[in-house]
C-alpha cells in the first residue's frame, strides 16, 4: 500500500541523507521524495511516498522521529490531505495533426503547454499521482514521448492538522 510521510526538519547540511541513510539501511525502498524549505528558512519539509503496511510504516516512522534533526513526523495517508506532484513531459509534434491532438488532450487535462518548438512541446502537468500517470498514458497513445520528468508528492494535511515545530 502506498504511504505518504510528512517530515518537519531543520534545514541543516546532511539532515536529509541522514533520513534517507534510515531507509537504506532498513531496506524500505523510497518511491519519491519532495523536500524544501518551509516559510521558515532554518526548517525543511520532506515528503515521502513508500511502500509498506500499517507496521513498517509505523517502523519507519519511528525510526525517523528519533533522528536529531527531525522535528515531527506524520503519516498523511489515512487522514485527509491534498498530494500534488508536478510533470514535466515532452513530445513529438512532427505535424499538425499530432499538434492538435496534444493540445487537445493537455485542454481535457487542464495543462500547460510551456515551450513550443518546431517539432516538440513540452507540457506541464500538476495533479494527483493517478492524473498524471494517466495523462502521460494518454499523450503516449497519440504522441511520441521524448522524455518526461516528475516531482513526487507534495502532501498537506487538511484543516487544522499541521506539522508546526
Amino acid at each position: 500500500m502506498k504511504r505518504i510521510i510528512s517530515v518537519l526538519m531543520e534545514n541543516e547540511p546532511g539532515a536529509l541523507s541522514r533520513i534517507v541513510a534510515l531507509f537504506s539501511q532498513r531496506n524500505y525502498n523510497v518511491d519519491s521524495l519532495c523536500v524544501a524549505p518551509t516559510h521558515d528558512p532554518s526548517l525543511s519539509r520532506l515528503t515521502i511516498t513508500s511502500h509498506g503496511d500499517d507496521k513498517v510504516i509505523e517502523q519507519i516512522t519511528k525510526q525517523v522521529n528519533k533522528l536529531i534533526d527531525v522535528l515531527k513526523v506524520a503519516d498523511l495517508t489515512d487522514a485527509s490531505h491534498i498530494e500534488r506532484e508536478l510533470m514535466l513531459i515532452k513530445v513529438a509534434t512532427p505535424t499538425e495533426k499530432a499538434r492538435a491532438e496534444v493540445v487537445r488532450n493537455v485542454d481535457i487535462f487542464r495543462g500547460k503547454i510551456v515551450d513550443v518548438q518546431v517539432n516538440n512541446y513540452t507540457i506541464e502537468m500538476t495533479g494527483t499521482s493517478d492524473k498524471l500517470e494517466a495523462f502521460a498514458q494518454t499523450l503516449a497513445n497519440c504522441a511520441d514521448v521524448i522524455e518526461s520528468s516528475r516531482t513526487g508528492i507534495c502532501g498537506l494535511a487538511r484543516g487544522d492538522r499541521a506539522l508546526r515545530p
